[in-house]
């Protein structure tokens, strides 16, 4: 009687032991969860500021040229040697003065089932400021 009595209490404990378990592996997949969903947000957003740096540096050149095809029309920029899969970089410059332009650059880029668009309006200078400050210091001497 004493050992049908103590295998009973022996199965009791194993099943109370799978039921630990079984909740703690619930609660470690939703951390898991959590990390590859806020990676995967981390991810996006390096590559969002990759693009739109790249965007900005591509305006800031070719707006200086004062080249009239670009002004006005969106450009779709190839991004395919930046190695970020699925993305796209559109970059649209209008003349707001002699001085300035504005761009507008719209980035996108996904990983798995997320996807990260933003819009962005920015003033970019046309003139170098380096060199003006160059040519300031030039001029006193008077050479």
């Amino acid at each position: 009687m004493k050992k049908t009595r103590q295998n009973g209490f022996v199965l009791v404990l194993v099943i109370v032991a799978i039921a630990v378990i079984g909740i703690q592996m619930s609660i470690l997949a939703d951390i898991a969860n959590t990390m590859q969903f806020q990676s995967q947000n981390a991810y996006l957003k390096a590559c969002e500021r990759n693009l739109l740096a790249s965007g900005l540096v591509w305006a800031k050149e070719n707006a200086r040229k004062k080249s009239s095809e670009i002004f006005d029309k969106t450009v779709q920029l190839d991004v395919s040697k930046l190695n970020i899969r699925d993305s796209a970089l559109d970059v649209t410059i209008n003349i707001a003065s002699d001085e300035e332009a504005e761009v507008q650059i719209d980035t996108s880029c996904s990983r798995s089932r997320q996807t990260l668009r933003e819009t962005g309006r920015y003033r970019i200078e046309l003139h170098d400021q380096q060199e003006t400050t160059l040519r300031a210091r030039k001029s006193p001497a008077g050479n």
